[in-house]
């Protein structure tokens, strides 16, 4: 399940990563909300990190600990204050706006706690939004979201609102608008908060399915143990630092 497809988008990659190049790697980095102000925020200190190919990381800590600032760099939402953010062998800080945009729709997918499904729009519509942003043709966009539906178990609900789904329906979705665009690393942000136990190991288990066997990146933000559980390896985080062993 989950293997990679021929990517269905208009364009190619941005640039061919390595086996040996990091999906993701962090250098040295900061980032301040509202740098220079009054009320400035110090989000992120001197953070380094990386994740290969075909690995599940979890980023471990509290509220405020740095956990989504870190996916939104990793996701180019946002341009640290210091320090690089390479994806796929690309540094992040050092490209527009518009040709982070550009990355991040091919090549990045984000699951967010608390779904984000459009209500208006069908389970299909959801899933092929990327897609439509992207360029690809609506027949291709139809087929992609439909298989993507029955890969997380939701062959039955293509035509469903968000509103007749349930709490897990709806994040099965969103994992699988996440997947629309066959992208190289998946970010997913407290992604069972939202979730009871038992639905929450499901999407987990799907989640890492799409890592392993899918051959993605896939770095996963909780403070919930039973999430963090499924990592291959967890990094702490406090204060905006990586905690390292006595620090």
């Amino acid at each position: 399940m989950f293997g990679r497809s021929r990517r269905p988008t208009a364009g190619t990659r941005a640039h061919d990563c390595e086996e040996s190049t990091p999906a993701v790697r962090l250098e040295g980095v900061g980032h301040e909300y509202g740098a220079g102000g009054d009320r400035s925020v110090t989000a992120l200190r001197d953070v380094s990190l990386s994740v290969r190919t075909g690995e599940v990381v979890g980023l471990k800590g509290p509220s405020g600990s740095g956990k989504s600032t870190i996916l939104h760099a990793v996701a180019g939402l946002l341009v640290p204050t210091e320090g690089t953010v390479a994806l796929l062998g690309t540094d992040l800080t050092d490209r527009s706006d518009r040709t982070r945009t550009r990355l991040r729709r091919h090549h990045v997918g984000i699951v967010f706690q608390r779904f984000h499904l459009l209500p208006s729009l069908s389970a299909r519509a959801n899933v092929a939004l990327p897609l439509v942003q992207t360029g690809v043709g609506r027949s291709n966009r139809r087929d992609r979201a439909e298989k993507l539906l029955e890969e997380v178990g939701l062959a039955d609900r293509t035509t469903h609102l968000p509103g007749e789904l349930s709490g897990g329906e709806r994040q099965r979705v969103a994992l699988a608008r996440a997947l629309a665009a066959d992208p190289d690393v998946i970010v997913a942000d407290e992604p069972t908060g939202e979730l009871d136990t038992a639905t929450g190991s499901d999407v987990l288990e799907l989640l890492t399915d799409v890592g392993r066997d899918g051959g993605r990146a896939v770095l996963v933000a909780s403070h919930d143990e039973a999430t963090l559980s499924v990592a291959d390896r967890v990094v702490p985080l406090r204060d905006g630092r990586v905690v390292t062993d006595g620090g």
